[in-house]
C-alpha cells in the first residue's frame, strides 16, 4: 500500500517541476523583453541632433564609459538581434514545455498553439495567385 502514496507524491513533484519550468521560462522572456525595450529607448535617444562623431556616455555594469555615437548604436543593434534570437528560442521551447505540462496533467493539447506566421515568400506567392 505504500507504493500508491509514493507514486502520487512523485507525480505531483513532476507536475510541479514542469510548472516551475514553464513559469521560469515565462519570466526569462519578460526580463529579456524589458531589456529589449530599454535598448529600443536607447536607440531612439541616439537619434537626436548630435553628429555621429560625438561621444555618448554608456552605462556598462556600474561604470559610465564614453563611446562614439555610431559605435554605440551598432553595439545596441547587435544586442537587440541577440535578444530577439533568445526570446524566439525561449518562446519555441515554451510551447513544448506547456504541451508537456498539459500532457502530464491529462489535459488535451492546445489547438492552434503551434501555428507559425507565413514567411514573406509565402505571402508573395499567395498574393501573386490571388491577383490572377
Amino acid at each position: 500500500m505504500d507504493a500508491v502514496p509514493e507514486r502520487v507524491l512523485e507525480y505531483l513533484t513532476e507536475v510541479e517541476e514542469a510548472a516551475e519550468d514553464v513559469l521560469t521560462t515565462k519570466q526569462q522572456i519578460v526580463d529579456l523583453d524589458t531589456k529589449r525595450n530599454r535598448n529600443r529607448e536607447a536607440l531612439n535617444a541616439l537619434k537626436n541632433d548630435m553628429s555621429d562623431s560625438e561621444k555618448v556616455k554608456v552605462c556598462i555594469g556600474n561604470m559610465f564609459i564614453k563611446f562614439p555615437k555610431l559605435k554605440t548604436r551598432e553595439m545596441i543593434q547587435k544586442d537587440q538581434e541577440q535578444l530577439d534570437k533568445e526570446i524566439n528560442n525561449l518562446r519555441t521551447g515554451l510551447k513544448a514545455k506547456v504541451n508537456r505540462l498539459n500532457e502530464m496533467q491529462g489535459k488535451p493539447e492546445l489547438r492552434g498553439y503551434n501555428l507559425s506566421p507565413l514567411s514573406t515568400d509565402e505571402v508573395r506567392a499567395i498574393n501573386s495567385l490571388l491577383k490572377r
